[in-house]
C-alpha cells in the first residue's frame, strides 16, 4: 500500500498543474498527502478490524473526519460528514486508488495450488461498494486489485512453467497481466503512453483512470519509472500515480530512499497505520 501513498504524494502538486514529461524532481518540498493516502490507510485499518462492510464504513468516516481538508470529491465529502451509511452509486476513481491493501491479503499460495484467484477478493468488492457501488466503480477497484495480486504472483515467483518460476522474465509477467485484465475487465490496454498523453485530460472516473494507470505500469522499467510514467500523462495526477504506484510496488518493490522520504510527509496517525499494517500482513 505504500506504493499508492508514494504516488499520491509525488502527484499531489501536479493534479491542478499537469506536466506532460517524465523529467521532474520526484519529491518537492511542497508535496503533500491527499485523500488517496488517507483512504488507503482507512481501508487498511478496516481490514485489520475484520474487513466487514461496517468496518469499511466506520474507518472511512473516521479518517475522513480526522482529515477533513484532504481534498475529497464532493459527494464523498458529504458522505463522510453525514450520518448516512448507504452508498451513492459512484464510478469515481476513489474506489481504485484506495484498494491496494485488499490485494496484499490475497493468498498467492492458494492461487498457485488451485489456479484460481482467492476468495479474499470479496474484500475488494466490499471496500468499493460501501460508496462506489456503480458497476464501473466496482470494476475499477477489482481490476486494480487483480493487477496488484498478479504482480505479487508472477513477479514473486509463484507461477511455475515446466517447474521453473517466470519472475526472471518481466516481459512475460506483464504480458500475462495485460492479457488477464483485458479479458476479465474489457479495458483497452493496447494504447501506448505516447498515444494517450497528448489528448489526456483531467478525469475522475474509474473507466478513464484505471486503464491509463495500468498502462503506465506496463511500460515501466522500475518503481520510480512507473510513477514518472503516470505523472507524465497529466489528468488526475495524484490518483493516477497512486494506482500505478500500488501496482508497481507489487512488481518491483520500492527503493529504500523513496520509502523513507515518503514517511517524512506523513503525520503520526498515518505512520501508525502503516506500522500496524506491516505487522498485520507479516503475520497474516
Amino acid at each position: 500500500m505504500l506504493g499508492a501513498i508514494v504516488g499520491d504524494i509525488v502527484g499531489s502538486i501536479y493534479e491542478w498543474d499537469n506536466i506532460k514529461t517524465k523529467d521532474f524532481p520526484l519529491y518537492r518540498d511542497d508535496c503533500f498527502f491527499t485523500d488517496d493516502t488517507v483512504m488507503t490507510c482507512a481501508v487498511a485499518e478496516a481490514i485489520m478490524n475484520g474487513g466487514e462492510k461496517d468496518d469499511f464504513i466506520d474507518a472511512m468516516k473516521k479518517y475522513g473526519r480526522m482529515y477533513p481538508d484532504a481534498d475529497y470529491g464532493a459527494r464523498f465529502d458529504a458522505w463522510i460528514r453525514s450520518d448516512n451509511r448507504e452508498p451513492y452509486n459512484s464510478f469515481g476513481n476513489g474506489s481504485a486508488m484506495r484498494v491496494s491493501p485488499c490485494a496484499w491479503v490475497m493468498d498467492c499460495g492458494f492461487c498457485a495450488r488451485t489456479g484460481a484467484l482467492p476468495s479474499s477478493r470479496d474484500l475488494v468488492h466490499r471496500s468499493a461498494e460501501v460508496t462506489h457501488n456503480h458497476p464501473e466503480g466496482i470494476k475499477g477497484a477489482m481490476a486494480t486489485a487483480d493487477a496488484i495480486f498478479l504482480c505479487r504472483f508472477y513477479f514473486g515467483g509463484h507461477c511455475r512453467e515446466y517447474g521453473q518460476p517466470i519472475n526472471d522474465n518481466p516481459i512475460e509477467c506483464k504480458r500475462r497481466i495485460k492479457e488477464y485484465i483485458e479479458k476479465e475487465y474489457v479495458y483497452n490496454l493496447s494504447q501506448s503512453l505516447d498515444e494517450i498523453r497528448p489528448n489526456y485530460r483531467f478525469n475522475e472516473t474509474c473507466q478513464d483512470t484505471v486503464p491509463q494507470a495500468i498502462i503506465a505500469f506496463l511500460e515501466s522499467t522500475d518503481f520510480e519509472d512507473a510513477i514518472r510514467n503516470a505523472i507524465s500523462l497529466g489528468g488526475d495526477s495524484d490518483t493516477l500515480a497512486a494506482i500505478t504506484g500500488s501496482i508497481a510496488e507489487a512488481a518491483y518493490g520500492i527503493p529504500d530512499w523513496i520509502k523513507e522520504k515518503a514517511y517524512t510527509y506523513l503525520d503520526e496517525p498515518l505512520k501508525d497505520v502503516l506500522r500496524r499494517w506491516d505487522k498485520y500482513i507479516s503475520v497474516d
